[in-house]
């Protein structure tokens, strides 16, 4: 589950899928169908249905590396796909107020919903950006330091959602707008490639239940206390991850020094890459984390703005906590 000892790790890149122009006009013109009703809402039934029905007939290249990456995502745990349709000369000014979404479809709203319907289900949870699907990536005038989607500061490591039973088995970002000095950069570190550098014992500790992962801010305080969880789990040799390295806390000293290695490990592999206007990256967020580097918000209308999407592969293990057997967990 190492590189290979004669390919240097800089070499290894998350697998990307580029776009050919055929590939965009079928996407875009997809997308349009999608976008064409002003008057449509994302949070509806019916176009989620819509846009699972048109995602069938994607790409076939793009469906293939998509099913490619749900069966082995690979030592990065990443899928990157470029040259999705964001009419960049077109964007409206990038919001600013806390809680930013996105309510009516647009092309590029569209086209993140297309691919995410290929891995499963969109969701989102009620209590984050009330529940809905396509929410917004900006920063937001006095939350610089902020440890979560609205601020500009440096961005720990984390899974998404870490805190919940039903976290998202993928975290889609699509790049509408990178930042002004274009120094914004997403950062992820998976567990396959750092799990070799973390001794024996400490494995055993971080596969114990002996840390708590406290809800981030942005889920404000309806989100009950959080209980005592591993942060490995499942198979020894390649198990699923959940730690978030603003928010869980170690419960013993052990335990203290087995997550301070952990994240060690995880900084010592990570890999840090641009996302550009029509670039999407899809994280396994099972056995990937993500951050993101620091960046400088002029709030002129031109930061940076992602759009971001949940997404579950098992809807029948999220049906109690689904009302209406809706898209919205809580």
């Amino acid at each position: 589950m190492t590189p290979p000892p004669d390919i240097p790790r800089s070499v290894i890149e998350p697998t990307t899928v580029v776009l050919t122009e055929d590939d965009r006009h079928v996407v875009r013109a997809l997308a349009e169908a999608l976008s064409g009703d002003p008057g449509a809402l994302i949070d509806t039934p019916e176009w989620v249905a819509a846009a699972r029905d048109l995602s069938c007939t994607l790409p076939l290249h793009l469906r293939e590396a998509i099913r490619r990456f749900q069966r082995d995502p690979g030592e990065e745990g990443v899928l990157v796909v470029s040259g999705l349709p964001v009419d960049a000369d077109r964007l409206p000014p990038t919001p600013s107020e806390s809680g930013s979404v996105e309510r009516h479809p647009t092309t590029s709203t569209a086209s993140i919903a297309l691919t995410a319907l290929q891995l499963g289900d969109i969701t989102a949870f009620r209590q984050e950006k009330g529940g809905a699907l396509v929410q917004n990536i900006v920063p937001v005038p006095g939350r610089e330091d902020f440890q979560g989607n609205e601020g500009s500061a440096p961005l720990k490591m984390h899974i998404e959602n870490g805190f919940h039973p039903h976290r998202p088995d993928y975290v889609s970002l699509l790049c509408l707008r990178n930042d002004h000095e274009d120094v914004a950069a997403l950062r992820t570190a998976s567990i396959r490639r750092a799990l070799p550098l973390v001794s024996d014992r400490s494995r055993e500790v971080l596969a114990q239940q002996r840390f708590i992962t406290h809800p981030p801010r942005s889920f404000g305080d309806s989100a009950g206390p959080a209980e005592p969880a591993s942060v490995l789990s499942g198979h020894p040799d390649d198990p699923d991850v959940q730690v978030d390295f603003a928010c869980t806390e170690p419960l013993d000293e052990e335990a203290k020094q087995a997550l301070a290695e952990l994240d060690h490990a995880f900084d010592r592999s990570a890999r840090t890459f641009t996302l550009r206007t029509g670039d999407l990256a899809i994280v396994d967020n099972r056995i990937t984390l993500h951050g993101r580097t620091a960046f400088r918000a002029r709030y002129d209308g031109r930061d940076r703005w992602l759009h971001r999407v949940s997404v579950h592969v098992d809807s029948r293990r999220t049906r109690p906590v689904r009302s209406l057997d809706g898209d919205v967990l809580g």
